[in-house]
């Protein structure tokens, strides 16, 4: 028996990966985040159970493994996005290797990747930025000290920032001494779902533009410089001066 958390993608059932299909066709059981899961991500299961967790608490969760595992059938624990980045996946791992039960990670497209795709952007680019963060905003959990937004903003590098669409203003007043007033913003509602919504400007206008869409959750904000320049160097991959294995 082996429970299988899978990455479901960010909304799109097309957007999730051939495995993570396979094995929910085929598990028994699953156990799927219907808060953010859309069910037909579930199309063309034969489970003879199938529970949404998001009217469980973690031990109800634990017990239904623990169930499914006396009787040697595997689950398809089924998340959203990519289950290890927010995906609560590890207090759950935890209780499993407590009770000796196999387990597999199947990883799935983020949120941060299918909002790149529909902006039709680069996260990082050559002479821009060569790094993304990805984080969250500090509301019921807590940031480790040295990874409070004020702190990362430091490096200015392309930043996608989970859980914090409500927190705009504040989110704004912490980037705006290292990214600047006219540093281009995103923030991005429900992507590749059929409601997905999104705007556009800079740090300086951006709490208006949101407020005017009424965006309060299941939004993602997207910070950097990358997302609004076309002044950028030509990546030494595709140069052709450039000499490499495939192309002597």
């Amino acid at each position: 028996m082996t429970v299988y958390f899978i990455g479901a993608g960010p909304g799109d059932p097309e957007l999730i990966t051939v495995k993570g299909q396979r094995l929910i066709r085929s598990c028994p059981v699953i156990i799927y985040a219907g808060s953010l899961v859309p069910e037909a991500v579930l199309q063309g299961h034969c489970a003879t159970q199938v529970v949404n967790s998001a009217e469980l608490h973690l031990e109800q969760i634990i017990d239904l493994i623990k169930a499914a595992d006396a009787l040697g059938q595997d689950v398809a624990r089924v998340h959203s996005g990519d289950p290890s980045l927010y995906g609560a996946i590890g207090e759950q791992i935890r209780h499993l290797r407590e009770l000796g039960i196999a387990y597999e990670v199947v990883p799935g497209v983020t949120a941060t990747a299918a909002c790149a795709a529909l902006l039709g952007t680069e996260l990082t680019l050559p002479d821009i930025s060569q790094s993304l963060i990805l984080t969250r905003y500090a509301d019921k959990t807590a940031m480790p000290a040295g990874e409070e937004l004020s702190s990362l903003a430091q490096h200015r590098a392309t930043m996608a920032i989970h859980l914090g669409v409500n927190h705009l203003a504040k989110i704004v007043g912490e980037l705006l001494p290292h990214y600047g007033a006219d540093c281009p913003v995103a923030v991005i509602h429900r992507a590749t779902w059929p409601d997905q919504d999104w705007v556009q400007g800079t740090l300086t206008d951006i709490l208006a533009k949101v407020e005017t869409k009424g965006f309060r959750r299941t939004a993602l904000i997207l910070v950097g410089r990358v997302l609004a320049s076309d002044h950028f160097g030509e990546s030494s991959l595709y140069r052709a001066a450039h000499a490499h294995l495939y192309r002597p």
